[in-house]
């Protein structure tokens, strides 16, 4: 590896320590269904998204609940003492696409029908509300 490209490997990888968050790969459901209980908790008070994500009647809701509770344990961790009320929220939440399952459903006079089965990855990042300012 040159030394360009060692100097920007280290330059990300002194970002990532300050980057407190999870990832969940190869969700059986359809990344159009997972983003719309992404968009719910963007930007929320990490606290309150739980709590939205707990009423949501959706079942990616439980999924998403999960991974920021494992997002909120990582910066717990990491910091050595337990997040307050108030002061962590999510700073960033996407979905990817992952790969399809691609199937063959019988249809009339002998042809088939492809079905394609998604899936997803969630990944999200929690900060303090504090940083918000930098």
């Amino acid at each position: 590896m040159g030394l360009r490209k060692r100097q920007a490997a280290d330059a990300i990888k002194a970002a990532r320590k300050n980057e407190f968050g999870a990832r969940l790969r190869n969700v059986p459901s359809s990344p159009r269904k997972m983003r719309l209980v992404v968009d719910m908790i963007r930007g929320v008070e990490a606290f309150k998204a739980l709590g939205i994500l707990k009423f949501s009647n959706k079942e990616a809701a439980r999924k998403v609940e999960k991974l920021l509770r494992s997002a909120i344990a990582n910066w717990e961790q990491k910091n050595e003492r337990k997040a307050e009320a108030g002061e962590l929220y999510v700073k960033t939440v996407f979905v990817d696409a992952a790969p399809m399952l691609k199937r063959m459903r019988p249809a009339p006079q002998g042809r088939g029908y492809r079905i394609r089965k998604r899936s997803n990855h969630v990944t999200i990042f929690v900060d303090t509300i504090n940083n918000n300012n930098d």
